[in-house]
Formats: C-alpha cells, sequence, structure tokens
C-alpha cells in the first residue's frame, strides 16, 4: 500500500463510504441540505447537495486534503516554485491573468512585466487589424484569420471563441486547423482570399509536425496565388519561442509573440496562445476573459477548503474515482455556446492526471484521471443519458447553465432550464418499483405484464451530479469556467502525488511515428518493425496513388 491509501484519512473515508444513505433519505432528513451544500462565488451559484455525501464524508474530505498538504501545493504554485517536478519548471498559467503590480518570480526574475508587454503587444496588434493598418500584401484589409496549432494551441482558442460567438465584433472570421489530415486545411481555405487572408501559426518549438505541416501548406497556398515570399510576412504571425526558425519562414520578427517553458500547452490560452480569441472580441473583452481567471484564482487561493470551490470539486471527484470506482465523469452543458468545453476538459483532466506513477516515480494502488466526456443538452437525453441513469456503471455528472440566454426566444429557455433540473433529480431521485408499478395501475396490461414492465421503468436513482448556474455566459464568466476546471485538476493531482504538469504519454506515439514516415514509400518493403505494423505500412505503401 501507498502512503497515501495508508493514511488515517484515506482508510476512514474507506469505512465511512458503505454507510452512506440514499441521497433521496439525505434529502429528507436534512431540509437544509441545499444551502449546507451550496456556494456562490466568481459570478456561480454552486450546487453540490445530489451527490453522495453526508457531513462526515465532506469533514473526511476535507481531511485527506489536508494530510496531503494541499494548502502548502497550492501556494507553491501560486508562488512560481518549480512542481512540475519532471521537467524542473513552475506552473504559472495564473500569471498571465495576474495584476500588472504582482510581484511573481521565476529563477529570481519577475516575469509579470514580460507578460504585461506581451498582452499590450497583443493589444496593439488587434487595433491595427480591426482599425485595417494592417494590411496584406496587396493592400487589402484582413477579413479572415486561419489559426493554426494543436492540443492546448488549438482546443483552447476555439472552444473560447465559439463560446463567445456573441461577443464577436464583426471585423473577422475565424477558422480553425489542428489535424494534419489534409482534408482540414483544404476545406478550411476553400473560399477564402489569400489577399485578406491571415495565418496565426502557435508552436512552441516551430517544429511541431501537424502545426508545421499546415503551416508550410498554408504558405505554399499564398504563393501558389501569386504573392512573392516577402508576402509572407504581411499574412502569418506566429506564437513561438524559437525566433530564429520563425524568422527563417518568413516571419518578421516585429510578429513574433512568446511562449513560457511555465505555461503548458494545455493552460496557455491566457497567453498570447489566445490571440486568435482576442481578435474576434476585441481586446477589452479578452481582458475579461482574464479577470474572470483571475478572480477565480484569488478564491482558488484564498478561501478555506471547505469553501472552495475547486477543492470541493475536485475532492467530490476523487471521492468517485477512489471510493466507488467510477471510470468516468460526463459534463453536459445547457448552452449551445458552450458546446465545446467537454472537450476542452477532456484534455485538460486527461493530459494532466492521466498519470500511473506518483511524484518518486513509484507505481500506484488507487485510480487517477477519470475519463472526460460529455455534450450539451438537451441532446444527450435522448442518447448516453440512458446509460446514466440505468446502466450499471455510475458516472457522476457536471451541468452547466446560464440562468440567461443571448438568444431569448418563446419558452426556448425555460425549456432547456426545466430539463436540466429535471435531469439532476431524476438522477438523484430515480423511481422505485412501487412508483413504476403505480404509474401502470390504470392500464390494460395483466398484472404479471406490469410486474414486468414496471421492472424495466425502476431507475435506481442515487446518481450524483454537480450543477452550476451563472447569470449569463460573458467573458468573464467563461475565464472563471475554465479556470475553476484548471485547479479542480490541480486539486485531484496534488492528492494522487502526481505530476498534472507534464505529458511524457503524449510523445512515445509522435517519435515512433516519425520512424514510421520514413519506411511509408510506394516502392518500399517494410519488415524493420512488429509484425502487424509492418503489415499496415506495406498496405498504405500497396495502395497509394
Amino acid at each position: 500500500m501507498s502512503h497515501l491509501t495508508e493514511s488515517s484519512a484515506w482508510q476512514a473515508l474507506s469505512s465511512h463510504q458503505p454507510s452512506i444513505k440514499h441521497m433521496r433519505e439525505l434529502f429528507k432528513e436534512d431540509p437544509q441540505r441545499f444551502e449546507k451544500m451550496s456556494l456562490k462565488s466568481c459570478g456561480f451559484l454552486f450546487d453540490y447537495s445530489k451527490n453522495r455525501l453526508d457531513d462526515k464524508a465532506l469533514e473526511l474530505l476535507i481531511e485527506l486534503a489536508n494530510s496531503a498538504n494541499l494548502p502548502a501545493k497550492i501556494k507553491a504554485m501560486f508562488a512560481g516554485e518549480a512542481i512540475n517536478t519532471t521537467e524542473n519548471r513552475a506552473v504559472l498559467h495564473t500569471a498571465l491573468r495576474a495584476d500588472s503590480n504582482a510581484d511573481i518570480r521565476v529563477n529570481g526574475e519577475n516575469i509579470v512585466p514580460e507578460v504585461q508587454q506581451t498582452l499590450a503587444k497583443m493589444e496593439q496588434f488587434v487595433a491595427d487589424v480591426h482599425q485595417g493598418t494592417w494590411k496584406g500584401h496587396t493592400g487589402k484589409t484582413i477579413t479572415d484569420i486561419v489559426s493554426i496549432g494543436i492540443g492546448g494551441s488549438f482546443l483552447g482558442p476555439k472552444i473560447a471563441s465559439q463560446a463567445l460567438r456573441p461577443f464577436w465584433t464583426g471585423h473577422l472570421n475565424c477558422h480553425f486547423v489542428a489535424n494534419v489530415d489534409a482534408t482540414s486545411i483544404v476545406e478550411k481555405l476553400k473560399g477564402l482570399d489569400p489577399e485578406t487572408t491571415l495565418f496565426v501559426m502557435s508552436s512552441k518549438s516551430f517544429s511541431t509536425q501537424e502545426t508545421l505541416t499546415n503551416t508550410l501548406s498554408a504558405r505554399k497556398w499564398l504563393l501558389d496565388s501569386g504573392a512573392e515570399q516577402s508576402a509572407v510576412a504581411k499574412h502569418f504571425v506566429a506564437i513561438t519561442s524559437n525566433v530564429p526558425k520563425a524568422t527563417e519562414f518568413g516571419i518578421d520578427a516585429n510578429n513574433i509573440f512568446p511562449m513560457w517553458d511555465w505555461v503548458g500547452g494545455r493552460y496557455s490560452m491566457w497567453s498570447a496562445i489566445g490571440l486568435p480569441v482576442a481578435l474576434l472580441i476585441g481586446f477589452n473583452a479578452f481582458r475579461e476573459l482574464l479577470a474572470g481567471a483571475a478572480e477565480m484564482d484569488e478564491h482558488f487561493a484564498t478561501q478555506p477548503l471547505e469553501q472552495n470551490m475547486p477543492v470541493l470539486m475536485g475532492m467530490i471527484s476523487l471521492w468517485y474515482s477512489n471510493f466507488y470506482g467510477s471510470q468516468s465523469q460526463v459534463v453536459l452543458t445547457y448552452d449551445h455556446y458552450l458546446r465545446g468545453l467537454p472537450a476542452y476538459i477532456q484534455q485538460l483532466d486527461m493530459e494532466s492526471n492521466g498519470k500511473s506513477v506518483n511524484l518518486a516515480g513509484d507505481e500506484l494502488d488507487y485510480t487517477t484521471g477519470p475519463i472526460i466526456w460529455g455534450g450539451e443538452g438537451t441532446n444527450g437525453q435522448h442518447a448516453y443519458h440512458q446509460l446514466i441513469h440505468q446502466g450499471t456503471a455510475l458516472i457522476p455528472a457536471d451541468f452547466i447553465m446560464p440562468l440567461n440566454s443571448h438568444n431569448p426566444l418563446g419558452e426556448h429557455h425555460a425549456q432547456l432550464a426545466s430539463n436540466c433540473f429535471g435531469q439532476t433529480q431524476a438522477l438523484m431521485q430515480g423511481r422505485t418499483y412501487e412508483e413504476s408499478l403505480a404509474e401502470l395501475a390504470n392500464s390494460s396490461l395483466s398484472d404479471a405484464e406490469k410486474d414486468v414492465i414496471a421492472k424495466h421503468k425502476v431507475m435506481p436513482g442515487n446518481r450524483p451530479s454537480n450543477t452550476i448556474l451563472m447569470d449569463k455566459l460573458t467573458p468573464k464568466t467563461l475565464g472563471s469556467l475554465i479556470a475553476l476546471y484548471e485547479h479542480r485538476t490541480f486539486v485531484q493531482g496534488a492528492i494522487w502525488d502526481i505530476n498534472s504538469f507534464d505529458q511524457w504519454g503524449v510523445e512515445l506515439g509522435k517519435v515512433l511515428g516519425v520512424n514510421v514516415l520514413a519506411e511509408l514509400n510506394p516502392s518500399n518493403q517494410c519488415n524493420k518493425f512488429d509484425a502487424s505494423t509492418n503489415a499496415l505500412i506495406n498496405c498504405f505503401n500497396s495502395n497509394q496513388i
């Protein structure tokens, strides 16, 4: 057994878990349950009352967090300590949205001035594009942005832009390319005008295979239109730490924005990686996005654990993973603009906490990193909600909804809300055999038929969920929401004693893929690898036109 599973708090939770009553009973016994198990902060109402929790379980979860030194680990992150131990790096995405007067040091140097300089450079660039002073090589103003990246350099900007569609200024359209599949970039470029298109390339190394390949294809598209090489400087900007490679490509050094090794890709939207978002919504709105995240940072850094939203979310999720054997968690967004959020949280959580050794390199004897998935309501209610309600797997759910819509129309939003709240109620209380039988009392079925159908209609309930409500989806509330999930992810990693900020599991397939690429040639017969890989390569080679 590990130090964590041998701890008194862990053992106490294991002992207490079987005594937790059905949520129906918990609500009956305590009329004040919602008041006790809900929290308002950062523009959110967070209702965690529909969970398999009682006062003792919450007390023990907080005790576990304290025994794992969570408060000290939170302070270490905000202080810029090198908590990314395998890469000896600080973890300071929080510095990207910190107050301009803050003093946050990495290797003894205050990094805030450089962050602020980058924000100022972004602001000027956005103004130049919006005002038409930035022009393409033929003197035409920019109408379309093509953002090229992958992973965090793609998902964050894309999903934030999608979520903030009501705040687009109308100056520009934006198109996102990540997949190395040629279809992705070919389809995006159809209908675009090379003279009015600006490419934003995001790659720390300027050599990420997918991103570089797409960028080279974009440059070829521009040059094939009749532009000279010198035109590249008018149509490409880069977010990278490799200035020489970017300038060699043809990008003007003045149009290169920095990336820092103390920010991981999946935490980088707040940096110049968010430039496509700023171009779409304007820089004032982008600053509101940062302000929302900073407000959640302040809450996370200062509030007691038992009143701390990311801590409660993280510990409740851990409760199901480690003490109920739950293997996945679903994120359900009751807002069309937030339909991409589950994919963002999926990368954030699974790339961060998909680990099997602790900080010391010892194999774990407990589960980490649930499978994150989800979609938008009410679509899922006619699909996978069936599994959540009546399947054999326990799947905790997060329901997220704004109280007010950007597009009020008749009863649409009231119906949306009724479905959201009705689903959480149904998951909690379920339907008993007796209730199902009573519903069939006046039917023409025989007693035997009623018995069988009633059994099929039973829903056990006691299925956990959190509900997060906000007044309206705005740049500020989106910033707070994403920061909430960032910190929730950190909390779990801190308890599990893992490094949530490296991603070695991403690397091996990429390295092996380079070796495979060298063998993909129509005239080649490969025998360098295992039998399966050789056969797949040879099948590919023999079928190239």
